[in-house]
């Protein structure tokens, strides 16, 4: 799996599927998920309460997710994830890697071979970038080990701010003279990554 780094808008990015760090009811909020919601347009929003409606009365689970059409957005998909939100004491990592690779697996499901995840965690919700950079490497390189078959071929990490590109890529160690516009990849997944969203 390749892994690249790109300063900008995940919701401009031209992949297979975004990752959207939703909050447990799914209906929107602000930052990465609200940014989502308007570039995607009002038929996002429908989808999403179909799901409450059905098959996630309860709402969406910390560390899960689930997928739904890209409407508007470049992307064909929209994963949707909710992450940990360490003001209320969900302070386990596990749960944030989670978020990473059940994105990915059901980026799988749905045949997709580029993904754009954000830095899930790194804004309200409390988590250090260092930290969830670290966890999404960890849990990107872990997934991209035990995959048997050929899967998603392109993971990026979108960063709105260079700010938190310049963290990421300092924490995974990722070459930094690249343009961030251009992005930097690593062709070995225990090279570069770096999650992204507007913060």
């Amino acid at each position: 799996m390749r892994i690249e780094i790109v300063q900008g808008d995940i919701t401009a990015r031209p992949v297979d599927a975004i990752v959207n760090a939703a909050n447990s009811s799914l209906l929107g909020g602000g930052g990465v998920d609200g940014a989502i919601h308007r570039a995607a347009g009002p038929e996002l929003l429908e989808a999403c309460r179909l799901l409450r409606s059905g098959e996630l009365q309860n709402g969406l689970a910390v560390g899960a997710a689930v997928a739904t059409p890209g409407f508007r957005l470049p992307a064909t998909w929209v994963i949707h994830t909710a992450g940990p939100n360490r003001h209320v004491g969900q302070t386990n990592p596990a749960l944030l890697a989670s978020c990473f690779t059940e994105s990915l697996r059901i980026a799988e499901g749905l045949g997709a071979r580029s993904v754009a995840f954000p830095a899930v965690g790194a804004g309200v919700y409390g988590w250090d970038a260092r930290q969830v950079a670290q966890v999404a490497l960890d849990a990107i390189r872990g997934y991209a080990a035990r995959s048997k078959e050929p899967g998603v071929e392109v993971a990026e990490f979108v960063l709105f701010s260079a700010e938190m590109a310049a963290i990421f890529r300092d924490v995974l160690g990722g070459d930094a003279a690249e343009p961030a516009a251009a992005g930097h990849s690593a062709d070995d997944p225990a090279a570069g990554e770096t999650g992204g969203g507007r913060s």
